[in-house]
C-alpha cells in the first residue's frame, strides 16, 4: 500500500507542475503499477471505464462535425445579441452547462457546449480559459442534482431505493435538488465575480451567422435525447454498461458517413477522427489504471475506515467529516470507486447509530449519504485533473492553443466549490439533520 501511495502521490504533483506532460506521467505511472505488480494483469481491463472513453471519443468527433456545419458560431451571434457584456454571457453559459448536465454526462455536456463558448471568446478576442473551466466545474455541481445526473446519483439512488422524484421530494421534505440548486445560485455569484472585470460592451451584430447543413445539430440534440432516454431506461432491460458511450458513437458514425457522402473526399472521412483528442484520452486511461491499482491495494477502503472512526458515535461529527473528507478525497481519487466504497460502510453505520437511538437506519442513513454525494461530487472542481470533465475542457483549450496552469484552475475550481458545498452542507443537516 505505501508504494502505491508514494506513485500516487509523486503522479499527481507531477501532473499539477509539468501540466503540458499529464498524459505521459499518468500512463508512466500506470505502467509502473502494472509492472510492479500494484495492478494484476487481469485486473487491466476491469479498471478501465471504456463508458467514458467511448463517450469522450464519440461526442468530440460529432461536435466537430458540429462545429463544421458553423452552427456554434450561429448559437454564439444569438448569444451576443442577449447579453451585454462576456461577464454575463460566461455566467449564462456556466448556468446552462449545469441544467444539461442534470440529465446528460458532465462530460458531454462540456464537449458539447464548449464549441459555442470558444467561438463567443474568439469574436470578442478574450481568453476562453476561464470560461471553459466556469463551465466545466457548473457541470459536475449539477450531476448530484438528479437521478440521472451522475453516476454518482444513481449509485445512491439504489442505495436508498430512490426514484427521480425522490431527488425532488424524499421522506416528507425537499431533497437534494434544491441543496445543490442553492449552491448553483451562489456558485453562479462567484462566475460572476471572477469575470467582474469583463464589461467592455458586446459589439453589435447585424446579421447572424449563416448554417448551410444542420444535420450535424439534428445528430448532436438526437445523442442528447438518447443519452437522456437510457439514463431512465428500466435495470430489466439489461442496457451494457458502455451504452453512453455506444450512443455517442453511434451518432457519430452516423454523422461521419452523412459527411463522406455529402463532401465526397477524404478530408470529410479524416478531419472528423483528427478531432478525436488522443492525449486526452490516454490521460484518463492512465489514471483509471492508477485509481484502480490504489483501490486494488486496500487504499480506498483504508481511507474508509479511517473516516468513520474519525467520525465516532456522534451523527453531526460523522456527516461533517463525511462531507469535507469527501471534498478533499474526490479531489484527487475517482469518485465512483470512493462512493462505492463508501456507501455499504454508511449504511452499517447507520444500522449501528438507528439501533442505539432507536429510530429507523433510513432517517439516520439519508443525511450521510447525501453529504457523501454532494462532498464527492463537488470535489472534483478543486484540480484540474479533479474530474473527467475539466479533463475534458483542458484538452478543448489545449487542442486550440491555450496552456491552462493549474493556478489558473485554482482560482475558479476552489471558490466555486466553496460556494457551491457550504451551503449544501448546512441545507442537508437542517432538512434531514437527526
Amino acid at each position: 500500500m505505501v508504494p502505491a501511495i508514494i506513485l500516487f502521490a509523486v503522479m499527481y504533483v507531477g501532473m499539477l507542475v509539468f501540466g503540458k506532460y499529464r498524459p505521459y506521467i499518468a500512463l508512466g505511472t500506470a505502467l509502473i503499477f502494472i509492472l510492479g505488480g500494484i495492478l494484476p494483469w487481469d485486473k487491466f481491463f476491469s479498471e478501465i471505464d471504456f463508458n467514458v472513453l467511448l463517450m469522450i471519443g464519440g461526442t468530440m468527433g460529432l461536435v466537430e462535425l458540429f462545429i463544421q456545419s458553423k452552427m456554434p458560431n450561429r448559437l454564439a451571434d444569438i448569444i451576443m445579441r442577449k447579453v451585454p457584456n462576456i461577464q454575463w454571457a460566461a455566467v449564462c453559459l456556466s448556468l446552462f452547462a449545469g441544467i444539461i448536465s442534470a440529465f446528460v454526462d458532465n462530460v458531454a455536456t462540456v464537449l458539447m457546449i464548449a464549441p459555442v463558448a470558444l467561438a463567443i471568446c474568439k469574436k470578442l478576442e478574450t481568453n476562453p480559459v476561464p470560461v471553459l473551466i466556469s463551465i466545466a466545474v457548473s457541470s459536475n455541481l449539477q450531476g448530484a442534482a438528479t437521478l440521472v445526473g451522475d453516476t454518482t446519483a444513481i449509485m445512491l439512488g439504489s442505495a436508498l431505493d430512490m426514484s427521480f422524484m425522490d431527488f425532488i421530494w424524499f421522506q416528507g421534505k425537499p431533497s437534494i435538488f434544491f441543496a445543490v440548486e442553492l449552491g448553483a445560485v451562489l456558485s453562479a455569484v462567484i462566475v460572476y465575480f471572477v469575470f467582474r472585470k469583463e464589461k467592455d460592451p458586446i459589439p453589435k451584430i447585424d446579421e447572424l451567422t449563416e448554417v448551410k447543413d444542420f444535420v450535424p445539430t439534428i445528430l448532436l440534440l438526437a445523442a442528447i435525447g438518447t443519452l437522456i432516454l437510457a439514463s431512465f431506461a428500466p435495470e430489466s432491460w439489461n442496457l451494457p454498461a458502455e451504452i453512453n458511450g455506444i450512443i455517442c458513437c453511434s451518432y457519430f458514425v452516423i454523422g461521419l458517413v452523412y459527411n463522406i457522402i455529402r463532401k465526397k473526399n477524404w478530408n470529410a472521412f479524416t478531419s472528423p477522427l483528427k478531432a478525436i483528442d488522443l492525449e486526452t484520452l490516454g490521460l484518463l486511461l492512465g489514471l483509471f489504471l492508477v485509481i484502480g491499482g490504489i483501490k486494488h491495494v486496500g487504499v480506498i477502503d483504508a481511507l474508509a475506515g479511517l473516516l468513520a472512526k474519525l467520525g465516532g458515535g456522534d451523527i453531526f461529527l460523522l456527516y461533517t467529516v463525511i462531507v469535507w473528507a469527501s471534498v478533499l478525497i474526490s479531489a484527487f481519487i475517482d469518485n465512483i470507486p470512493y462512493v462505492a466504497t463508501m456507501i455499504p460502510v454508511l449504511a452499517s453505520l447507520a444500522t449501528g447509530l438507528a439501533a442505539d437511538m432507536g429510530i429507523d437506519a433510513t432517517l439516520v442513513a439519508t443525511p450521510l449519504y447525501f453529504g457523501l454525494l454532494s462532498g464527492a461530487t463537488l470535489g472534483g472542481n478543486i484540480t484540474p485533473i479533479g474530474a473527467s470533465a475539466n479533463i475534458a475542457a483542458i484538452g478543448i483549450l489545449r487542442k486550440n492553443g491555450y496552456e491552462v496552469k493549474s493556478s489558473d484552475f485554482f482560482k475558479i475550481g476552489i471558490p466555486f466549490t466553496l460556494a457551491a458545498i457550504v451551503p449544501a452542507y448546512i441545507y442537508i443537516w437542517l432538512v434531514f439533520g437527526v
